[in-house]
This record gives structure tokens, sequence and C-alpha cells, in this order.
């Protein structure tokens, strides 16, 4: 009798059941033996798995043995593996698709109102609360807005996180009409803490957070927040980050250089350590020995006269006068390595009402940082 080879369905189905790592618990089947198997079957015109499992178990297992009636039982459903439960992990997000095209923001607080609601529901139910909110907005040209606002105090009040949605909206805008809108919160538990004797909280800190939303609506980010001065010696150069209230206790032992820089920032104390020739500017008059500098902020612009490249006569819309006596000048520059490069030569010049200042010369721009006490 001639030997054919077996049917492609059957053999696909018993090697995949024989190699599959959850069914195969009891034993691993060789593919030898189960190759010899199907060679067995076909001899026996059984090419699928209904003619396979309408075989009798018994009479299988005294012709092939084992491992054919390991492979009956799962043919015909009968094998026994543990269920191993998997929770996918869950997200808080909302989204909805407009059927037009949306060019108001009435329909799309709507919305955001409607996600709002729901997220709340779903995180009271597990009892937690929104730390950060997440909103993403698609144009019709396919493009996507997005921004994140961070919760001050995290809470499942609908309300203030409307509010605070609402208070960025009014002055959003937007060239492309709105196709969609999404809505993301990253879950947290409720905080707990405790104060000490002499420590306290703000009284509203969703109140705070919400009038500084308000304020940079109006001003912009680059002019609300906590100024910090930069790491150069360029006079009065800051940067604004975001307001934090809660700072770490140990801030000021794992980061000095931060400490150092919020200490600056809160204080308005000049840094330690000057260029050079700021520590060795001498004083025009014995009296500016200790005087402290009241600067002028923004700088006042100045028309200078040079008698042979040394300041003779000062004019300015508050400051005019004949210069008796000058110190200077003293060069100072910096980041001559990015776009932020700098150059300045500072003077200390002595009117003939003995009127003492700080000027500084720029290109061919003089400006009066500020007046001697």
């Amino acid at each position: 009798m001639e030997r054919s080879e077996p049917d492609g369905r059957l053999a696909k189905a018993i090697a995949e059941n024989a190699q599959h790592p959850t069914l195969n618990v009891q034993r691993p089947i060789a593919e030898t033996s189960v190759q010899e198997i199907l060679g067995i079957l076909h001899k026996w015109g059984i090419h699928t798995l209904g003619q396979f499992a309408s075989l009798d178990k018994e009479d299988l297992n005294a012709r092939l043995g084992p491992e054919a009636v390991r492979l009956w039982e799962r043919a015909n459903g009968k094998s026994t593996r543990l269920l191993k439960l998997v929770q996918p992990p869950e997200s808080f997000v909302e989204s909805f698709e407009f059927e037009h095209e949306v060019e108001t923001v009435e329909p799309l607080l709507f919305m955001l109102r409607r996600f709002l609601q729901q997220l709340a529901l779903r995180l009271s139910a597990i009892y937690l609360v929104a730390k950060e909110l997440t909103l993403r907005i698609t144009f019709a040209d396919k493009k996507q807005y997005e921004r994140c606002f961070k919760i001050p105090q995290p809470t499942n009040d609908v309300d203030l996180l409307f509010r605070m949605l609402h208070t960025h909206l009014e002055n959003f805008k937007s060239e492309q009409p709105i196709i969609a809108v999404s809505l993301e919160a990253q879950p947290i538990k409720p905080a707990r803490q405790q104060f000490g004797l002499f420590q306290t909280a703000l009284r509203d800190p969703n109140q705070l957070y919400e009038t500084l939303a308000r304020l940079t609506a109006l001003l912009g980010t680059d002019r609300v927040g906590t100024p910090v001065l930069e790491e150069t010696y360029r006079p009065d150069a800051f940067r604004m980050e975001p307001f934090v209230w809660n700072l770490s206790a140990n801030a000021d032992e794992t980061d000095p250089a931060l400490s150092q820089t919020h200490s600056f920032a809160l204080t308005g104390a000049s840094r330690p350590s000057l260029p050079r020739g700021e520590r060795d500017r001498p004083k025009c008059d014995s009296t500016a020995e200790g005087a402290a500098l009241r600067r002028f902020r923004p700088a006042l612009l100045a028309a200078v006269l040079l008698d042979e490249n040394m300041p003779a006569h000062l004019r300015s819309a508050n400051l005019s006068g004949k210069i008796a006596d000058q110190r200077g000048p003293y060069f100072a520059s910096g980041n001559w390595w990015d776009e932020k490069s700098w150059t300045r030569a500072e003077w200390d010049l002595q009117l003939e009402n003995n009127v003492l200042l700080r000027c500084h010369q720029s290109g061919e721009t003089w400006e009066i940082d500020g007046v001697y006490d």
C-alpha cells in the first residue's frame, strides 16, 4: 500500500495543540511522536479533527498509546488547563469625535463637562482622585493640541476641574476647526498630611492656582511664576519658573545649588562671587563706602558726551549734569558661545552735584543702572 502525506488541516491543528505552552500541562509531546501518529491516522483514512474526535478513546489508547489519547482529549475539549486571569491596566480617558467641525468653544465645554462627570464617577468608585488632566484637541488638518494641567490639590470636584479647563479655553484660539477632543486623568490616592505645630497649608490651594491660571492666560506663561536668577554674571538676568507651594523639606541638603538659587530669588541678594573687575572697583568718593545701589528697573536711557573716550556730560529724563569724576570702564561679558551672548562696560560716575551713578555702555547705548545712597 502506497503511503501518502498526512492531511494538512489535521496535522496543523494537532501540531499547534501539541506545542501550545498552556495546553501542554502534563508533559511535552515530541514532534516525531506526533508525526508518527498522524501517519498512522492517515493510513486509517482519518484526515480531519471531526473524524479523529469520533474515534473510540479505549481503542485509540490500545492501538496508539497515551500520546494519541491526549491528542484525542484536546480535540474533544476534555483536557483541563489552568486559567490565568490577566487584569488589563485601567485607563481614565474620555474622547469624542464631532459629527461636524466645531468653531466655537461652547460645544467643546459641553463635552468636557460630560467627560469630567464620567471620570469623577469612575475614580470615586475605586477611591481615587485626579492629580493631573491632559487635554487633547484634534483639528481639521489632523494636527493635535495637547495641554497638561497639574492639579495642586488632587480632587474629583467636577465644578473645580471644569473651571480650570474653562479658564484656559477662554483665551484659546485656533486657525483650524475642531473635529475631536479627549480628556485623560491621572489617578492618585487621596493625600493625607499632618502638619507640625508651626506649619500651615494654603487656605484654598485650588483657588490660588485658579487665580494663577487666569493671570497666565492674560499675561502669558513667561510673566507669571517665581523669578529665579540665571547662572550668569549678567546683571538682573533671571527666568520665570512655575509657582510651587510645597517644597521638599530636605531640598537644601540634597541640592545646595538649588537652595542657594531659591534664597537669591526670595531675598533679592547679590551673588557671593563677583567678576574680578567688580571686586576691584574703587569708590568715587569716600562717602560711597558701603553705600547701597538703588537700581532702576528698567534702566534709564541716557545720552553721554565723550571727551577723549571718557564720559564728560550725562543727560537723561531724570538726571543730567556735568561729570566731575569717573571710575571705569569695568568690562564684563558672557554667553559668547550661544545666541544669548552679551558684553557691557560699566562706569561709576559722579556728577557735579555730587550724585553718584552706576552706568553701563552696551554697543552705542548708554543706560543708568541706579544711584548710590
